[in-house]
């Protein structure tokens, strides 16, 4: 009998360790398949930069003679193959050299690193703000299904998601820095500076995930284990927050990790209308100034940040859902 339960303990510990080795296999295929797609964002933008014209026309008078545009080309190394400067860039990246803003002869990586943390205050306080609205916003509609209130929570959500940033934003400014003038229009500061920005930039993001969180619970609460629960005398409370939100955010949370995408491009239209000074209008000036090294490691940073949220959503789904689990070390 002690031998039978020895035995029985190590086919416990032998398939845990296997269960272990199966999820480290699985985050480094992720991690693989992430570093690939950041390899080919890199060539990417790489060629895109290089077809967009020539930066030397914008670092020059407009009078400049060819001879001193040839001149400047070959100072920034501009005037060899798309090959060899391709190879000196990823050699360079390689060592950690990302390059130097054309413009205004400072390391890139300096320039973002004064930036991101204002786009960070941006979009950490935009998210959490998305899901407070758009979650309660979603189950509320899922347990009013087909009434007034569904039908209005959702059409409310509609117009969110369909308003564009840009839009959203300029009304705001419009009503409450030029008529009611509680809010200040423009730049960093106190928490009023924060309202505005952080209101536009949510608002989409609360809306999508109102949208499937209703859809995503509509489907939960119709199955039989939900059923069970209440057949067992639960509350209705305890069965909707303990059974079903467990199982109905799981798709809420994929979403998550795409809607960082989404964040990053809406966080660059909202800087540019409310003068923040993010990361965001530095790529923006980058990309009408064809300064390479800035719009290329801007580029780099936001693919860097999707990718890597999307991965943390991915493995996260993996280790909250086991049937996902075991899909995915199959």
């Amino acid at each position: 009998m002690v031998k039978h339960r020895s035995s029985g303990a190590a086919y416990w510990l032998g398939n845990r360790d296997l269960g272990a080795l199966g999820s480290v296999m699985v985050i480094l295929k992720r991690l693989a398949r992430a570093l690939l797609t950041l390899f080919v964002v890199v060539t990417v933008v790489f060629v895109a930069t290089r077809l967009s014209g020539d930066p030397t026309q914008h670092l020059l008078p407009p009078n400049s003679s060819e001879a001193e545009l040839a001149e400047l080309r070959a100072l920034l190394g501009l005037d060899q193959s798309l090959l060899t400067q391709y190879g000196y860039y990823l050699r360079n990246i390689a060592q950690g050299e990302f390059g130097v803003s054309f413009f205004s002869r400072r390391p890139v990586v300096e320039m973002y690193a004064e930036r991101l943390p204002n786009t960070l205050h941006l979009m950490v306080p935009s998210l959490l703000l998305a899901i407070a609205i758009g979650g309660p916003i979603g189950l509320v509609a899922a347990l009013k299904p087909n009434t007034v209130v569904d039908r209005s929570l959702m059409a409310f959500s509609f117009v969110g998601q369909a308003t564009p940033n840009f839009a959203l934003g300029i009304a705001l400014i419009l009503v409450f820095s030029f008529a009611l003038q509680w809010l200040p229009s423009s730049g960093t500061g106190g928490w009023p500076h924060y309202v505005m920005p952080v209101v536009t930039l949510g608002t989409a993001t609360a809306a999508s995930i109102s949208r499937l969180t209703r859809s995503s619970m509509l489907d939960v609460l119709g199955q039989d284990y939900m059923r069970y629960a209440r057949s067992k005398g639960l509350s209705e409370a305890t069965v909707v927050l303990k059974h079903g939100l467990r199982n109905g955010m799981l798709p809420v949370l994929t979403i998550l990790g795409l809607q960082v995408g989404t964040l990053v491009g809406g966080a660059v239209v909202v800087e540019a209308v409310f003068a923040w000074p993010g990361a965001g209008r530095l790529l923006v000036d980058a990309v009408l100034q064809r300064d390479y090294a800035v719009l290329q490691f801007g580029v780099l940073v936001v693919a860097a940040t999707v990718i890597l949220a999307n991965l943390l959503v991915d493995v996260s789904y993996g280790l909250l859902d086991p049937r996902v689990r075991e899909a995915q070390a199959a």
